[in-house]
């Protein structure tokens, strides 16, 4: 006799969950109203108003009345005739303005390739090119041996150059929601990453061993390709500590998953996986397991009856609908646009599981198509 697992049915949860915020949002809109008439806050604002005030060093005189405290005047609007508060906003803005010279940004389907200009800023240390139809990175990023942060999410990228094994300072590459179908071995010298997303790109099914140099990554999210296992390189990331390889072809996980001692979170609804292997008991650190339960027949009931504090959450993965369309492409489109959706979600809603002291045990199973 199999053990009860929890069951959660994805749209309900969705349905739950937004009702649940416009609710929150409501009370809060009627608390902000109750609030800003009571005497109580006219209070606070004072005292906020004090503290700003001889933060920036502006007399008393300014701001008091009568020995009553002013709000209606703008001390703090006003206070930029005071030389010693301009010149402290100027070295902030200056700041800023020097923060924001290492910085390159792009986006729009206007741009199908990046601009020639760009080869020139070699000092540059974050690329954000998002919402492109850029299809390919140049050779001479290799120059950019600052790059700290590389997002590349939700163009049209095809493949990733080799010269981004020269980026040895690279901390966050995000390839998301592109074409990818591989990755480039000459990633694994790049020792340094912490975090890699190649998630929603669709074809990848498999990694290059040569990324079990990135001994440094803590999150690691594969989600929404074809991947049929865990790949060897991944489970030799010994620092990993999130996991997301949701919405691939899994069907069993490796028996040796618990030599990942550092992870916490390993996200894995939307596979084929018909059991959950023991070893998963013997991870320390592991505190949320989420799984889809249409298929799982056994599931150690350690897991179940866990008092280490593991989240073990299982969703009923309803199927859904497939669009027929003579453009296959068209089809591709629509899956990875739903893709996104599904992902967006699925992040808040593990964010606000993360903040519960515990979950149901059990609840009722449903079958409800989710609408997208």
């Amino acid at each position: 006799m199999g053990h009860q697992v929890i069951i959660f049915d994805f749209s309900v949860i969705r349905g739950l969950w937004e009702t649940r915020v416009k609710k929150n949002k409501e009370r809060q809109r009627k608390e902000k109203e109750r609030l800003e008439k009571s005497a109580l806050e006219r209070i606070k604002q004072e005292w906020t108003l004090i503290l700003e005030c001889r933060k920036k060093g502006i007399p008393q005189s300014k701001y008091l009345k009568n020995g009553f405290v002013d709000t209606s005047e703008k001390n703090l609007d006003t206070s930029g005739k005071n030389p010693q508060l301009k010149k402290i906003h100027a070295l902030s803005d200056e700041v800023n303005k020097e923060r924001n010279k290492f910085i390159f940004q792009l986006s729009g389907e206007q741009w199908t390739e990046l601009p020639d200009s760009l080869k020139e800023q070699t000092y540059l240390k974050e690329w954000h090119v998002n919402n492109t139809l850029i299809q390919t990175i140049p050779a001479y990023i290799a120059l950019f041996q600052d790059l700290r942060v590389l997002e590349l999410s939700k163009n049209q990228i095809h493949h990733l150059p080799v010269e981004i094994g020269c980026l040895k300072n690279l901390k966050v590459l995000n390839v998301s929601f592109n074409n990818l179908k591989s990755v480039p071995p000459e990633l694994g010298d790049c020792e340094n990453l912490e975090k890699l997303d190649l998630s929603g790109n669709m074809e990848i099914t498999d990694l290059p061993f040569e990324l079990s140099n990135l001994k440094q990554v803590t999150v690691m999210d594969v989600s929404a390709n074809k991947f049929h296992s865990i790949p060897i390189c991944v489970l030799r990331m010994s620092n990993l500590q999130c996991l997301d390889i949701s919405s691939n072809n899994l069907k069993d996980l490796p028996e040796d998953i618990d030599r990942l001692d550092q992870l916490e979170t390993l996200l894995l609804q939307k596979n084929k996986l018909t059991y959950l292997p023991r070893a998963l008991v013997n991870m320390p650190k592991l505190s949320l397991l989420v799984v889809s339960g249409d298929d799982l027949v056994e599931v150690p009931t350690a897991i179940c009856e866990s008092t280490t504090g593991l989240k073990f959450v299982s969703l009923k993965n309803s199927p859904v609908e497939t669009i027929v369309c003579e453009d296959t492409e068209e089809i591709i489109e629509t899956e990875r646009e739903r893709e996104q959706v599904e992902k967006e979600f699925m992040k808040a809603y593990i964010e606000d599981l993360k903040e519960r002291e515990s979950t149901p045990s059990y609840t009722t199973k449903v079958l409800l198509s989710l609408q997208l």
